[in-house]
C-alpha cells in the first residue's frame, strides 16, 4: 500500500488525555482517534492490526469447532428481564427506548440473545454439544472512560456459547476453549496468565481471566512464586493458619475515642497494633444486613462476603440504614450489643484474638479488652479478607506476590444459570426435558491490540510481533525526487507485492527524519530504506525491534523477508 493514499495522521506529542503507552501510541502513530470519550475509530492500519488479531481468534475457533455467527447489538428488554439481569447487571448496561417506548439494551454480552435462539431452534440431545461465536463491538456506560482502548464505552469483543448435555460435556467444552485461549494470546506474543476469577453479574460459578501483565493493568493477580498457581486477588482464598492467643481475657472497658475515625487513628490513640484492633464494616447483602469483623490490619473481600451466602448484590450499607441500625456512624462500628435482625461473621483471623479493641457504636467511644466469643457472638466464622503478599500459596506451593494485569479474556462455565431461567430445554436419550448446560466466553479483541502495545514498545515507538504487525515490511523511498531512488523502490514493492509480503511504501515527498521517525511509531518489524546506494540496486534493511541493519542486493530481498519470518 502506498503510503501517500493513506490516512495516518502521525502526532508528535502525547496528547494530553493519554495517560498510558498504549493510548499514547496507538493515538501517535495514527492507529485510532477517539470520536467521544471511550470511543474510537479504528484507522486503516489500525484496522489492519485488528484483523490480524481477528483472524487469530477466528482460526482457534474453528479449530475446536465452534461456528461464526452474528447477532443483533440491539436487545429487547424483555430477554434480560427474564434472567434479571435487566436490573442486577448495573449502570453499565446502555438502555434505550424506540419510538414506540418499547425498551431496548445496547448488547454488552449476549446470554440472553443466543439462549432465546437456541431454545428456539434445539430440540433434541442430539444437537449437542453446540458452540458459536461471534465477533462485534460491545456497548457499555463506563463510569470513568480511561486508558485508551483498555477500558471504553464501546469496543471490538469475541463472544462464544456453548451448550451441553450435560456437566462432564460443558467440562470438555471449557477445556477446549480455555486451551484455544491460551493459543490466541500465545500467538500474539503475550506474557500472560490464566488466573481463578469471580464471575460477577455473567452468573455461574467456575470462571477464569486471562491477564496480561502489565504495570498499567486495572486487576491485580495473586500467584505463587514457585508454582503456576494464580487467581484474582478477589477469589485468591487464605489458607493461613493462626495460633490462639494466650493471653487471659480481660474484662472490657469503654473508652473515648473523640476525633478518632480511621483503624489507624484509633489504634495510635490506644497505643496498640493495627493487628490489635477490630474493623466492623456494615454491608447490605441483598435484602439482608450484615456486618463483617475482620482484623485491623485486614481488608474485607466483599466478593467472599457474596459468596458466603450465594447473593445476587453486597454493598456497604448508607449511612442512614448504618446509624438506624446501630445508632452510629461509619467510625465506631463494633459487634458489641448488635441488633438481632443484623448477622455478624468475621474472617478466620478474628476467632484467635484476645483483648482487643473495637467500635462501641457510640460516636467518639470504643471498647477495649474484647475477646470474640466471650464478649460477642459470631454467627460464622469464614475466610473473608483479601490475601496478601507473603500468605501462603493456596496450593500448598511457595508464597503469594502480586502483580498487576489487564483482562483481554474470560473463560465462565455458566451451569443452568440462563436456561433454566429462559426454560431452555432439550429432549434426551429417553425423551425427557433436561435444561441445557451452558458456557460463555469472551475474548477483548480490541483491548488485546492495547494490552500488545503495552508489551511491545519502546522510547521511538511500537515494536509489533511478527504475525500482529499492519505490513511485513516498511519501505522507504528517501528521496523519491531522484529517479534511480524512486524506480529502484518502485521494483521493490512490485516484487514484494508479487511474492505475498504485505508492504507499506512510503512514497511521500517527506524529509528523512520524518519518514524515519514515523517508521518507529509505525512499528513494521521490518525496513527497508532505498537510498544513496539505489544505482547499485544495494538497500538496507533493518530489524525495528532490534535495531540490527545491513545492507542487501535487490535481488536478496525477498529470500530474506521470508526467511526472517520463518526463522
Amino acid at each position: 500500500m502506498r503510503q501517500s493514499t493513506m490516512l495516518i495522521p502521525t502526532l508528535k506529542e502525547n496528547p494530553a488525555d493519554a495517560e498510558i503507552k498504549s493510548h499514547q501510541l496507538l493515538v501517535r502513530a495514527g492507529y485510532i482517534r477517539q470520536i467521544a470519550s471511550g470511543i474510537y475509530s479504528f484507522l486503516p492500519i489500525g484496522r489492519r492490526v485488528l484483523k490480524k488479531v481477528e483472524d487469530i481468534v477466528r482460526e482457534e475457533m474453528e479449530k475446536i469447532g465452534a461456528h461464526e455467527m452474528i447477532m443483533p447489538a440491539l436487545e429487547p428488554s424483555e430477554l434480560w428481564k427474564e434472567t434479571g439481569r435487566w436490573t442486577t447487571f448495573g449502570s453499565e448496561l446502555m438502555r434505550i427506548n424506540d419510538r414506540h417506548q418499547r425498551e431496548f439494551a445496547l448488547g454488552a454480552t449476549h446470554e440472553e440473545v443466543i439462549t432465546s435462539l437456541v431454545r428456539n431452534e434445539v430440540k433434541s440431545y442430539k444437537q449437542l454439544p453446540l458452540t458459536v461465536f461471534q465477533i462485534q463491538n460491545k456497548f457499555r456506560d463506563e463510569a470513568r472512560p480511561r486508558f485508551g482502548l483498555l477500558r471504553g464505552r464501546e469496543f471490538l469483543m469475541k463472544d462464544a456459547y456453548s451448550f451441553n448435555d450435560s456437566y462432564e460435556s460443558l467440562d470438555e467444552t471449557y477445556d477446549k476453549m480455555f486451551e484455544a485461549y491460551s493459543n490466541v494470546f500465545r500467538r500474539c506474543g503475550l506474557n500472560f496468565r490464566a488466573v481463578i476469577a469471580d464471575s460477577g453479574a455473567m452468573g455461574g460459578k467456575d470462571t477464569h481471566e486471562f491477564m496480561v501483565l502489565s504495570e498499567v493493568g486495572e486487576d491485580v493477580i495473586a500467584y505463587s512464586d514457585t508454582s503456576r498457581y494464580a487467581a484474582n486477588i478477589e477469589m485468591a482464598p487464605v489458607v493461613k493458619t493462626y495460633e490462639k492467643s494466650t493471653e487471659e481475657p480481660k474484662e472490657k472497658e469503654k473508652v473515648a475515642t473523640p476525633g478518632q475515625k480511621t483503624m489507624k487513628d484509633v489504634a495510635d490513640y490506644l497505643g496498640h497494633d493495627l493487628d490489635k484492633g477490630l474493623k466492623s464494616l456494615l454491608f447490605q447483602v441483598d435484602e439482608r444486613f450484615v456486618m463483617v469483623v475482620t482484623r485491623g490490619d485486614h481488608e474485607v473481600n466483599d466478593v467472599k462476603v457474596k459468596n458466603v451466602y450465594d447473593a445476587g448484590m453486597v454493598e456497604l450499607a448508607s449511612e442512614e440504614d448504618t446509624k438506624r441500625l446501630l445508632g452510629t456512624g461509619f467510625g465506631s462500628l463494633g459487634p458489641i450489643d448488635v441488633p438481632e435482625e443484623v448477622d455478624v461473621i468475621a474472617d478466620f483471623a478474628v476467632e484467635s484474638l484476645v483483648n482487643v479493641s473495637c467500635g462501641a457504636n457510640e460516636e467518639g467511644y470504643h471498647f477495649t479488652n474484647v475477646t470474640p466469643g466471650n464478649d460477642f457472638e459470631v454467627t460464622q466464622y469464614a475466610d473473608l479478607r483479601f490475601i496478601e503478599e507473603g500468605d501462603p500459596s493456596p496450593d500448598g506451593e511457595g508464597v503469594i506476590k502480586f502483580a498487576r494485569g489487564i483482562e483481554v479474556g474470560h473463560v465462565f462455565k455458566l451451569g443452568e444459570f440462563y436456561s433454566e431461567r429462559m426454560n431452555a430445554t432439550f429432549l434426551n436419550d429417553q425423551g425427557k426435558a433436561k435444561t441445557m448446560i451452558m458456557g460463555s466466553y469472551g475474548i477483548g479483541v480490541s483491548r488485546t491490540l492495547a494490552a500488545i502495545v503495552e508489551q511491545y514498545h519502546d522510547d521511538r515507538g511500537i515494536t509489533w510481533p511478527k504475525n500482529i504487525a499492519p505490513y511485513q515490511v516498511h519501505l522507504l523511498s528517501m528521496n523519491p525526487k531522484k529517479e534511480d531512488q524512486k524506480q529502484l523502490a518502485d521494483e521493490i514493492y512490485e516484487t514484494l507485492l508479487d511474492a505475498g509480503i504485505e508492504v507499506l511504501y512510503d512514497d511521500r515527498k517527506e524529509r528523512a527524519g520524518v519518514k524515519f521517525a514515523d517508521s518507529d511509531l509505525f512499528g513494521v518489524p521490518v525496513r527497508i530504506t532505498v537510498g544513496k546506494k539505489a544505482s547499485e540496486g544495494i538497500v538496507e534493511v533493518k530489524e525495528r525491534s532490534t535495531g540490527e541493519q545491513d545492507e542487501l542486493d535487490q535481488s536478496e530481498i525477498v529470500d530474506y523477508i521470508k526467511n526472517w519470518y520463518t526463522s
